[in-house]
């Protein structure tokens, strides 16, 4: 999965998010509706894009996530907003978003734009400089996971379903967060299957699983479901064990697998051996 595809299907979502990353209270998202836009007759297309649903003083918000350097970006992300806004004659005002994973892949020329950027009209945000996903709300620390390295994603994924979890008056829907977050692994380690990804979650996130709600809303005995259960326990501890060798090629130490698999460092170290 493209990392832009990731974050719009995040923004399609949980537009609260992206309102509470810009510094925003998350519950503008109410009035607003994230859309891909085409502009008539060009090949160019705005992919990120917050359109106010009610409020004709409520900004536009026209989102682009660069994760390559890309000199031209500035110049073509502008060009695509006036494109748009001569198009659809919107009385809204704009603003642009731009995110970049590090400061480093900023390498575009600002020297024609900088008015835009003193004003705040176009706000740049690097995901690295965010602080601590420890620190951040759920939500945002949600979308630094995506440039978490491999050496430390599975535990601080497994630090964010615990806080998933356990927060109370949580905003955003918590099945969805769970999901999204184990989107986020799929997309970091490809050459892991989602049976492999699923088994470092545990039984205390089996439970939250799709087919466990829906074995719940079907009806069925509470026996029945609790041999449904164990038979799947049998099968993420047996994805659990498969998945060590290949945690041991990403770098990663026998107690840093044990921790994210939750199993004792003696079952890591024989599977090790």
């Amino acid at each position: 999965m493209k990392t832009d595809s990731l974050f719009y299907r995040l923004f399609q979502e949980f537009p609260s998010i992206f309102f509470e990353l810009i510094g925003n209270p998350p519950e503008i998202a109410n009035i607003y509706q994230f859309a891909s836009v085409e502009i008539k007759q060009t090949a160019l297309r705005i992919d990120g894009v917050f359109l106010p649903t009610q409020d004709e003083k409520s900004p536009i918000y026209f989102v682009e996530v660069q994760f390559q350097s890309d000199v031209d970006i500035y110049l073509r992300l502008v060009s695509e907003i006036y494109l748009y806004l001569r198009q659809n004659k919107r009385p809204n005002p704009w603003r642009g978003v731009v995110i970049y994973p590090s400061r480093d892949i900023d390498t575009a020329e600002k020297e024609n734009f900088l008015e835009f950027f003193q004003s705040q009209r176009i706000k740049i945000i690097y995901l690295d400089e965010l602080g601590s996903i420890t620190s951040l709300p759920i939500g945002i620390a949600t979308i630094k996971l995506v440039i978490e390295a491999e050496d430390t994603a599975v535990s601080t994924a497994r630090e964010l379903i615990n806080r998933t979890q356990q927060a109370e008056n949580l905003q955003l829907p918590q099945q969805q967060l769970l999901e999204l977050i184990e989107t986020i692994l799929v997309y970091k380690f490809p050459q892991m299957s989602r049976q492999e990804i699923e088994a470092m979650f545990g039984l205390s996130e089996l439970k939250q699983t799709r087919v466990y709600q829906e074995a719940r809303e079907e009806g069925k005995l509470e026996g029945k479901l609790e041999g449904k259960l164990e038979g799947e326990l049998e099968g993420k501890q047996k994805a659990k064990l498969e998945a060590i060798p290949k945690l041991l090629g990403l770098g990663l130490t026998v107690e840093q697998i044990a921790q994210a698999l939750d199993l004792d460092v003696a079952q890591v170290q024989q599977v090790a051996q």
